[in-house]
């Protein structure tokens, strides 16, 4: 396939802004469809910005020719507010917006997860990732990469206290997470970009998960 279209949730995140700018320099697309609730501040004649109202999807209408899926959404609990508003944007959100773009045609997904989410966690956080995990596996796309990354480097919109504290710790002691601890080390959201957008190329059939140094080392 040389003529793909993406389409991509979380736009403006850490993550999500980065692939949009790798999706917009890759010539094997010829659109990029981006959903978000503002402007970019920038733009491309390969670039359609779609300003959307996420508490009210019931109008939204997703374009027909999308090929690939891009999911960068994610929040936190703190942000969210609550356990509630969390598990909105989360995971029915997020799994609302995708299962539209699969009824509209789409045939593969790349989807942000994180690492050590599995749904029968005792973490709320990690138990909402796995659930989210699960529902898109059920949509069938006929190619769905999930990565779950360790925690993520990179300046964010918006401050989070514990991930600046972790990514200001985890570097220095990278050194000594080796053999199966090596999913465990800090990754920059601009390699976990690069890592979607190769791993998207790849078009692999069926289902699959990648961990952190997986996307590691194929964002190298």
């Amino acid at each position: 396939m040389t003529d793909r279209v993406a389409l991509v949730f979380g736009a403006t995140g850490l993550v999500g802004s980065e692939v949009v700018k790798l999706l917009v320099a890759d010539a094997s697309y010829s659109e990029v469809h981006v959903l978000v609730r503002r402007e970019l501040g920038w733009g491309d004649e390969k670039l359609h910005v779609h300003l959307t109202d996420f508490r009210d999807l019931s109008s939204l209408q997703l374009p027909s020719n999308v090929t690939d899926v891009f999911c960068c959404l994610g929040t936190t609990q703190k942000k969210a507010g609550s356990k509630e508003a969390f598990y909105a944007i989360d995971f029915q959100l997020t799994f609302d917006l995708i299962r539209m773009a699969r009824e509209a045609g789409a045939e593969q997904l790349l989807m942000i997860s994180s690492i050590g989410a599995a749904a029968n966690s005792s973490s709320y956080y990690l138990k909402v990732k796995g659930e989210l995990e699960e529902a898109v596996r059920s949509l069938s796309f006929s190619s769905t990469s999930i990565l779950r990354p360790s925690v993520l480097l990179g300046e964010r919109p918006e401050h989070r206290f514990a991930e600046s504290l972790a990514g200001a710790v985890l570097p220095r002691l990278s050194i000594l997470l080796i053999g199966a601890l090596r999913k465990y080390r800090p990754i920059e959201g601009k390699a976990v970009a690069r890592a979607l957008v190769a791993y998207a190329d790849e078009q692999r059939p069926g289902f699959r998960v990648l961990e952190s140094h997986e996307i590691a080392a194929k964002a190298v």
